[in-house]
């Protein structure tokens, strides 16, 4: 939100926390309105868009953010595990791409990033059922770009590794629980077995948006920018 508010952008945070985005909003000034929905119901996301339009006018760049995940291993993982991470990372992208969609059309331009993952692009132990919709995403990314690229909509999508992030930190926690190692450990290894120096910072992911946001952005084939820690 910030790297977007500084490169002049009007912004409409769609949360389902409205007390603690609006304290964020706050905090980085420039034209900035908070509406709550929950991106795995078609109607209020349609809703969050009109108000966005309403207050700002037509949608140019559409950031699909929206993520959860829960750590369980495969065979105790269950239909509703998958629902869950599909609903959220599939049919939310989904359901704010319809919203946004017409209008881009008409005017000839736009944006779409989705915010995906390394587990878009590979495996990883206790997360089948997130690996499988991110995996989802990172293609309907590339398909919408291939149907809609030639029309002037740019779909991109930006695949982090593990991002210094609370949820990272809750999950670390959890396994950390349930292997007794500590959590130090836990990242550590987690962070050798992907590869990763470090944690992405969060100011990274937010850069890498912004590059797909900007005019100029891919139109005809999805690039996914791949984020994992490593120092220049």
């Amino acid at each position: 939100m910030r790297a977007l508010i500084s490169a002049g952008a009007s912004v409409t945070l769609c949360v389902r926390d409205r007390a603690a985005a609006e304290r964020v909003a706050a905090e980085a000034g420039g034209r900035t309105q908070v509406v709550t929905a929950d991106v795995t119901d078609q109607q209020a996301v349609q809703d969050a868009v009109a108000t966005a339009v309403a207050t700002f006018g037509p949608v140019d760049v559409l950031v699909n953010n929206a993520g959860t995940v829960e750590t369980v291993p495969f065979l105790k993982s269950t239909p509703e595990h998958f629902t869950r991470m599909y609903a959220v990372h599939v049919l939310g992208p989904m359901f704010t791409t319809k919203a946004v969609l017409p209008s881009m059309l008409e005017r000839g331009h736009g944006r779409v990033v989705n915010v995906a993952s390394i587990a878009g692009l590979h495996g990883a132990p206790y997360v089948a059922h997130y690996v499988a919709a991110k995996h989802a995403l990172v293609g309907l990314t590339r398909s919408l770009a291939m149907e809609f690229g030639p029309k002037g909509i740019a779909f991109n999508a930006v695949c982090p590794g593990y991002v210094d992030t609370d949820m990272v930190t809750n999950s670390v926690q959890r396994v950390a629980a349930r292997t007794k190692h500590s959590e130090a450990d836990t990242l550590a290894a987690i962070l050798a077995d992907a590869g990763q120096p470090r944690l992405v910072r969060p100011k990274e992911v937010a850069d890498a948006v912004l590059a797909f946001a900007l005019p100029g952005a891919a139109k005809r084939e999805a690039e996914t920018l791949v984020l994992m820690g490593h120092d220049s």
